[in-house]
């Protein structure tokens, strides 16, 4: 009687260690959910956001070196002299206040401020591509935040399947001790398992705990029910093919592209400083008897000497420029090696999914001969412990090597400078980095028609 339990209960429980996989969700949270809070909520997004605005006032500051500066001036003095009247010393005080304004301006500078203003220019696009790579890692980080927790929780729910079952191997172990069929040491074989079996289930819930951590600190929020990930992004069909893109495509390289140009702007500036410059003056003052005085001047100023320091400034910038020139070539190499490691990623993770299946086949096969003979006598619980334990050991496996396939893809994808809001098409509205940097680009006032628009773009930013 007890040895029929525990046929029926292997066979039940084989059933739902299969059936535990292909189980999942009807509904739930998406892949697409996850990226789409990933992305709304990352305060990395908002940092470097912030990085990049401050990188368009450069181009506002390097603007407004161009323009007049007026300064208002009003200055109070006060003196007191001794003189001597008749051979007597007489001590007079004055007070004297005035009024001024004050008003200088570039006429020309032999190109230095165009040639900053290009600059900072080059900057700002550099930081934009800044901006695109940390996009990339906040979604990578859902990605891999959204398959952790699935995996943890199918892992769980293996486990928790697992002590189910060896409960009931014992229970059905006990029985047959009670008759005589088995030893006590078949017992204490299946007592020592269950307690593994627990042990392993209570580390896959504090996977899944740690999992769901690492969830809400990518997307905000805590995971509720996760659905099946959707059907694979699609990928270039040779790492040829993948690197070409990359090279292309990434935001690494094509920010390094325009910090090169920026520095080669940057030489053009440092030879530029040995021109000097032509620049204006107006003042109009007025002091407290109304008395007033203006005056104009015009004036070019260049340098003769500078101890060295103007030929230090030129070769500094070219020194930078040759920084900047091999960055861009190391960087390339950086990311096209990174490229062959996701693709050799991608390969591995496929290799596994398919060892994984076959020996899930084969230690199934194992388990349900190893079963049937000890039905007949010929193996012991211990055998059948062990061909159970290949067969959960075959499935978690399967479990890991899906969970790295698909991470792998959208690893290569954020490769090649391709795993973005826009490529995956998640359908949101995205930050758009054209809208402060058009608001501010010209210098606006505070108060002016340019300023009123920057204040709209800071509120649809949500930065008042």
């Amino acid at each position: 009687m007890g040895f029929g339990r525990w046929v029926f209960g292997k066979a039940a429980m084989a059933a739902g260690l299969s059936a535990v996989l292909a189980a999942g969700p009807a509904a739930g949270q998406s892949l697409t959910d996850a990226l789409i809070a990933a992305y709304r909520n990352s305060n990395l997004l908002e940092q470097n956001r912030a990085v990049l605005r401050a990188a368009d006032e450069d181009v506002a500051i390097a603007v407004a070196t161009l323009r007049p500066v007026v300064n208002f001036i009003a200055r109070a003095t006060a003196s007191s002299a001794v003189r001597d009247v008749g051979g007597i010393n007489v001590r007079s005080n004055d007070i004297s206040a005035t009024l001024a304004l004050s008003a200088d301006l570039t006429l020309y500078d032999f190109g230095r401020g165009q040639l900053a203003i290009d600059a900072a220019k080059q900057n700002v696009l550099a930081v934009r591509q800044a901006l695109v790579g940390v996009e990339q890692r906040v979604l990578l980080s859902a990605v891999a935040a959204f398959m952790d927790v699935r995996s943890a929780a199918e892992t769980v729910n293996l486990r928790e399947a697992n002590v189910r079952l060896i409960t009931q191997e014992l229970r059905a172990a006990r029985d047959r001790f009670e008759v005589g069929e088995i030893t006590r040491t078949d017992v204490a074989i299946a007592e020592a398992r269950l307690a593994g079996a627990r042990s392993n289930l209570a580390a896959a819930q504090g996977d899944l705990a740690v999992a769901r951590e690492a969830y809400k600190a990518a997307t905000g929020a805590y995971p509720g029910a996760l659905r099946a990930p959707p059907g694979l992004p699609r990928i270039p069909r040779t790492l040829d093919e993948a690197k070409s893109v990359a090279r292309t495509t990434h935001p690494s390289i094509r920010q390094a592209q325009f910090e090169v140009t920026a520095a080669e702007i940057n030489v053009a500036r440092a030879v530029a400083q040995r021109q000097g410059q032509i620049s204006g003056s107006a003042n109009l003052s007025v002091d407290r008897r109304g008395r007033d005085s203006s005056s104009l001047s015009l004036s070019y100023q260049r340098p003769v000497y500078t101890g060295g320091r103007q030929s230090a400034q030129e070769r500094q910038a070219a020194a930078r420029r040759d920084a900047a020139r091999a960055g861009l070539h190391q960087t390339a190499a950086d990311v096209v090696q990174d490229v062959g490691r996701a693709w050799s990623d991608l390969a591995v993770a496929s290799a596994r999914i398919e060892a994984s299946d076959r020996q899930i086949q084969a230690a199934q096969t194992a388990y349900d001969g190893v079963r049937q003979e000890a039905e007949l006598g010929a193996r012991t619980t211990l055998d059948v412990l062990n061909a159970e334990q290949e067969l959960l050991d075959a499935r978690a496996a399967r479990i890991g090597a899906d969970t790295g396939r698909y991470v792998a893809v959208y690893r290569l994808l954020s490769s090649m400078g391709l795993l973005t809001v826009d490529h995956l098409r998640l359908g949101i509205p995205t930050y758009d980095p054209e809208a402060y940097f058009n608001a501010v680009r010209n210098a606006p006032r505070t108060r002016s028609v340019q300023g009123d628009q920057l204040d709209r773009v800071l509120r649809s930013i949500g930065r008042e």
